[in-house]
């Protein structure tokens, strides 16, 4: 799998290639089968990723291997289809089979024949503690050393991205399989439930696809922001989460951002994640950036002197990723430029990638920026009120969003209160024409914006 994924981009490789399961291979007939979650994965993985997906079978299991897609169509059927070929209708193996979403394919049995989707190289040992996430590591810990007890249930791990929320909910799976073997961990993302849970839908599965679910000892999901806006799949995700709640399963949950704050997502949801331990994850601190460093140098065999990295991580603090890909950078423009990795080098560099990296403002910025220029607490530019001076804050807010994010007046409308696209599209007008003729305006906005780029990542 890891050939796919260096080939294509994480979200297509998260869609496409790791619902994919091998079934056999017969050596004897040089006949590979792998199964797909429906006839749509199948046709869309010809036509798009067919030359890629031959070049790796032939890699690992020699030319002129016939390969076999394996997909259900009804009760106790399966259609085998031969990539680029023929059909061949067969017995399936199950009644619950191929044709349900990724990783559905075990809804009953032993723990053993659930495969967690857990990454196996993010474990406690390697996540590092310090200030900034000492408080939802220590909760892990306890969660996975004692999984039955129910007072960290839910556990809603948030902070901005790159921070190490999925490295320790991955942590946290793989310790809870290491000492409790019998529960049945599972690992995925919400933009994977909602695929899987369109696709159950599309196939007439969707009692497979609860039951699935309603299994799991220990449900983990990463970015649940992604269901945003997504009723239907919120409503699933909903009775799945009371059905593993009330039988005592333990869920554990990531977000960017607070439950508070997740607008478009259902009141009802926004109760329960806040109902367990909310524990926040923030942007590494200098000390524990250090040590960050150190472990990525340590762990890759690097020789940086002492001094360069008590730069970097003086002058980075954004999260741990820009931590790894600044060690990366130095080390390839080492390589290629045949030179020492010293202070004065690594300076030059960090100049080089501040100069080019673009600055991003994110609506969540506007919003909490807009509303502290004008002193107005977010919820109320969330809720109802039509007081004139919240009505500014909340059109002023839009209008920002639209003036320097990429977001459609949809997305937007779900951002600031769960409006339509057409109340955002008003307030827009409504700012852009006051802007014509208020100075006073004029100079609130200029102040937002000088602020906004000064908060930019």
């Amino acid at each position: 799998m890891e050939m796919f994924r260096s080939n294509v981009s994480e979200q297509q490789y998260q869609t496409w290639f790791s619902p994919m399961r091998v079934k056999q291979y017969d050596a004897a007939k040089k006949e590979l089968t792998v199964f797909t979650p429906s006839q749509f994965f199948f046709e869309y993985l010809e036509e798009h990723y067919r030359r890629l997906i031959h070049i790796t079978i032939s890699r690992f299991f020699g030319e002129d291997v016939a390969l076999y897609y394996q997909v259900e169509v009804a009760d106790n059927v399966t259609v085998s289809q031969e990539s680029d070929g023929n059909m061949v209708v067969e017995p399936a193996p199950s009644a619950f089979a191929a044709n349900q979403s990724p990783t559905l394919a075990q809804a009953v049995g032993m723990a053993e024949d659930l495969d967690s989707q857990l990454n196996v190289h993010q474990t406690f040992a390697n996540f590092i503690e310090g200030t900034s996430n000492k408080l939802p590591r220590s909760v892990g810990q306890a969660i996975a050393e004692h999984p039955e007890q129910m007072t960290f249930n839910p556990l809603f791990i948030y902070g901005p991205s790159g921070v190490g929320k999925t490295h320790l909910v991955n942590a946290i799976g793989l310790r809870t399989k290491e000492l409790h073997p019998d529960k049945r961990v599972l690992y995925l993302s919400a933009h994977l439930f909602m695929v899987q849970f369109t696709d159950a839908r599309k196939n007439n599965v969707f009692n497979d696809f609860m039951h699935f679910y309603q299994s799991i000892d220990m449900l983990i999901v990463d970015d649940m922001q992604e269901l945003a806006g997504m009723t239907a799949t919120q409503n699933a995700f909903f009775h799945i989460f009371d059905h593993l709640r009330r039988n005592g399963k333990q869920i554990i949950m990531t977000c960017d951002r607070p439950p508070v704050s997740l607008q478009g997502m259902e009141d009802r949801l926004i109760t329960r994640f806040k109902s367990g331990l909310m524990a926040e994850m923030e942007k590494p601190e200098e000390g524990l950036r250090r040590s960050i460093l150190h472990s990525i140098v340590k762990h890759d065999g690097l020789n940086i002197p002492d001094d360069v990295l008590d730069y970097i991580s003086s002058n980075v603090s954004n999260s741990v990723r820009e931590l790894e890909g600044i060690i990366h950078s130095l080390l390839a423009y080492s390589v290629v430029y045949g030179k020492d990795i010293d202070l004065e080098f690594a300076q030059r560099i960090l100049a080089g990638r501040t100069k080019v990296e673009k600055k991003i403002v994110t609506i969540d910025q506007i919003i909490s920026c807009t509303c502290e220029h004008f002193n107005v607490k977010e919820e109320e530019i969330f809720g109802k009120s039509r007081k004139a001076d919240i009505v500014t804050v909340r059109q002023m807010s839009m209008y920002l969003a639209h003036k320097h994010t990429k977001l459609t007046a949809g997305k937007i409308g779900i951002y600031v209160g769960n409006r339509d696209h057409a109340t955002v599209l008003h307030g827009i007008k409504t700012i852009d024409g006051r802007l014509k003729v208020d100075k006073g305006l004029q100079r609130h906005l200029e102040e937002l914006e000088e602020k906004l780029i000064g908060k930019a990542l």
